[in-house]
Parts: structure tokens; sequence; C-alpha cells
């Protein structure tokens, strides 16, 4: 059940053994499920209970993880050595990781840990730390990994293309249901399930539709609506092939668009076409924010438009499709060739209750990004 091959793996844990070295690593403990994912191929939702990999600057990895995934790894993934830590009442998955960690020589080293993460509690990172701090030097290393993953192979790529390819399918299959009278439910039926009937998986995040008012949110919320006469319907979804996505992003007008819709949708074009501009090796993260903020400025709608334009997209798990490194002012980290990045121009106008949204996905290349949809830039209206 690999969805790259062995040596697309053993590629990657050179990757990561070449970035321990260079932060004087003697192992690395992974709680992060994309991180596992993408270094062996290990595919559960199980990381919402205590399981750590431990990898070694020498490239030995072992497991910790419940009975209940013990099968799924060994069908799933490259890993060999897997050690189970048990429900009980007494049950302590931190001491049985500090003897695990013993077992593998690692007494007295130098650890790097992915703190950041929702694999990793509050709670079991105290114990974590609390019972690890006095066996090894525990060292911050939550980026390491995902920055290794915002660079992206050429098997990654071609499967994002594939992603991207489901996501436009999905938007072909809902169109022809968004009509005055529709209910939200059908809409983000045929989204969904197309994705799925073509093969793809679930995201890692629920698909945003909310029309009317609910147009301005940008966070899925329970409940449905039947569409008015006149209404805005704003949808945020993604194609996902072997966990990896492809998100994009509209408002579609139910009606004839108002004044302040093609406004908007205006401004959401030119700030996209800017980012366009800006998504290129040598400039930043925060330059691309940049530019779409400047647009932003230009047609008065700072008060309207989100501190953040995109991220990084990839392999990921539940509670969110959201990547390292993301837009924001002044980030630092550098666009580089092979990313898959998405852009979201977001412009929720409360004042007037109109919402415009447009954002898809880019491979990032030496040059100009290549965008990973087929489908048009245009308003579109119904």
């Amino acid at each position: 059940m690999l969805h790259f091959s062995r040596d697309e793996f053993d590629a990657r844990r050179d990757r990561l053994m070449l970035e321990m070295g260079e932060q004087k690593l003697d192992a690395l403990m992974l709680f992060a499920q994309e991180s596992m994912y993408w270094l062996t191929g290990y595919d559960t939702f199980g990381f919402c209970h205590f399981q750590c990999l431990v990898v070694k600057a020498d490239g030995e990895m072992q497991l910790l993880t419940r009975s209940a995934d013990l099968r799924q790894a060994r069908h799933t993934s490259t890993l060999e050595s897997i050690s189970i830590w048990r429900d009980r009442g007494s049950a302590d998955p931190v001491i049985e990781l500090r003897d695990m960690l013993d077992d593998m020589g690692l007494l007295g080293a130098r650890i790097g840990v992915e703190w950041a993460t929702h694999g990793l509690t509050a709670a079991n990172g105290q114990m974590v730390q609390e019972r690890l701090g006095s066996f090894a030097t525990l060292k911050e290393a939550s980026n390491l990994v995902p920055l290794l993953r915002a660079v992206k192979t050429p098997a990654e790529i071609e499967t994002v293309r594939e992603a991207a390819r489901l996501g436009d399918e999905a938007f072909d299959a809902a169109l022809p249901l968004i009509r005055a009278g529709a209910n939200e439910a059908d809409i983000l039926a045929a989204l969904q399930g197309e994705v799925l009937r073509q093969g793809g998986d679930y995201p890692a995040n629920p698909f945003i539709v909310g029309s009317g008012r609910d147009a301005l949110l940008c966070r899925y919320k329970s409940g449905r609506r039947i569409l008015d006469d006149q209404d805005q319907l704003t949808l945020e979804w993604a194609g996902v092939k072997s966990q990896y996505h492809a998100a994009l992003m509209k408002t579609v007008i139910v009606g004839r668009p108002s004044e302040r819709h093609v406004e908007l949708h205006t401004a959401a074009r030119e700030a996209l076409d800017a980012v366009e501009a800006a998504m290129v090796p040598g400039s930043s993260f925060g330059d691309v924010f940049d530019a779409h903020a400047a647009v932003m400025e230009a047609h008065e709608l700072v008060r309207h438009r989100l501190s953040a334009c995109g991220y990084s997209l990839g392999a990921r798990y539940a509670p969110s499709w959201m990547d390292t490194p993301m837009f924001y002012s002044g980030n630092p980290q550098p666009i580089v060739p092979d990313m898959t990045l998405f852009a979201h121009m977001i412009i929720m106008d409360s004042d007037s209750d109109t919402a415009m949204t447009l954002g898809r996905t880019y491979l990032t290349t030496t040059g100009a990004p290549e965008p990973l949809s087929r489908l048009s830039l245009d308003l579109i209206s119904v």
C-alpha cells in the first residue's frame, strides 16, 4: 500500500539525515503525522493518541504506537521496527518511549523534537519534557521536516497534479447545481463526492460552503441553507490524492452581480496577478504577501482583507490542510522551485455583507509559477 517507491522514501530519509547532520542532532522525535507519512508512508489518523517515530542520525527508525495502529503501520509504511504501548490503567507511553530511546542507545544524546504539531498535545508534551528532559538534551526541531516537505520531488508533483485535476472535476460537478432554490448540502455533496468517486481522499479539513451572510465566513460551520434568487456562495475545496492537497476558492454569484461584487472581484483578480508576479525565486513569502496587500490598499480594502494570503500545500492531516511556510508580512522564507503553494484572495466587506474570494494552487518554477488548475478566474454568475 505504499503510495511512493522505496527509492523515493530512501531519498527522503537521506535528505533528512543530511539536515540532521547540519543541525548536529543525534536523533529526531517525530510527532507530526505528516512527517511520519512523508518519511515512511505511515498513513493513519491514530495521531489523536500518543505515538512517536524516532529517527537516528544513521537512518535507523523505530515507531512507538498503540496496538490499533500496528497493522496500519505494517500495511502502509516502510517501517520494520514497531513498538507498542498498551492501553491500561497505569499506562505511561512516555516512559515506554524513554525505554525505547535507551534501547536505541540515545541516553545523553542531542534529540530534536517536533513540539509544534497537533500530534503532540500540551499534556503529552509536558510529560515528554518532564520524563525525557534529564534523559537527553531536547532541541526544538518543529520546522525541520516541514521545510523539507515544502520542496516537492517529481513523484510528489505528479501526485499534486492529480489532486489538482480532482479539484477541477469537483467544481465541474458542483457548478450545475448552483442556482436559486438549490440546497448547499447538494453542492457540498457534489464537491466532495466527485473527489471520492474518482479515487481521491477526504481533505484534512472540511470544505467551506456558505451563502448569504455566511459567504463572508472562511471556515466550515454546521448547517445548510437554500440559495435565494439573488445570492452569493463562497466555496473553498481541494482535490486530494494520497493525502496531497490542491486547494481552490471561489465566490459564485446567483442572479445579477452587484456593483460591489464586480469591484471586489476586480481587486481580487489584480491581487492574484500581483501575487503570481511575486511568487518567483529571489522573493520571500513576505514579499508575496506584500504584493497582495499593496493591491488591497490601492482599492481601499485594507479593512476587508486578511493578514495572510496563502500557504504551502502538501500531504496533511486533520485538523487543517494549511502547511508551512505561509504568506504573511515579514516572513523571510524564500520562494524556491518545486513548491506547491495556495494563494487565496479573500475580501469580506461586512459593511455591505458582500463577499468575494479567488484562489488556486501553483507550482513554483525557476521563473513564473504554474497554475495547477484549469478553471477560469472570471467572475461566475448563474
